[in-house]
């Protein structure tokens, strides 16, 4: 069965780093769009960035652009995301999600918080 595994998630001061990641399995890994998404407390789940099979494109959200860059390995089935400058406001769970045959898969989540 598909499984999403994402870890990487810490604590972390204003303006710091994290790279999240996103182990996956029971699937062709190469073959599907790979997304990250966040929940924030109190928010809805929204959308953070996508990749396309083999890494060509990418596309993020207005508020992670420029700082946030998704990447894949698709050698190591492992999707990341680097996030720089971090900001308080990026505090939230994150979640890898594929797609396969029209069934939307997640992971587990993983935490980050930003705070001083």
């Amino acid at each position: 069965q598909v499984q999403l595994v994402e870890s990487g998630g810490d604590l972390v001061q204003p303006g710091g780093s994290l790279r999240l990641s996103c182990a996956a399995s029971g699937i062709t890994f190469n073959s599907y769009y790979m997304d990250w998404y966040r929940q924030a407390p109190g928010k809805e789940r929204e959308w953070v960035a996508l990749i396309t099979p083999f890494g060509r494109n990418t596309n993020y959200a207005d508020s992670v652009k420029g700082r946030f860059t998704i990447s894949r390995d698709n050698g190591k089935n492992t999707l990341y995301l680097q996030m720089n400058s971090l900001k308080p406001e990026d505090t939230a769970v994150y979640y890898c999600k594929a797609r396969v045959a029209g069934v939307d898969y997640w992971g587990q989540g993983t935490q980050v918080s930003v705070s001083s």
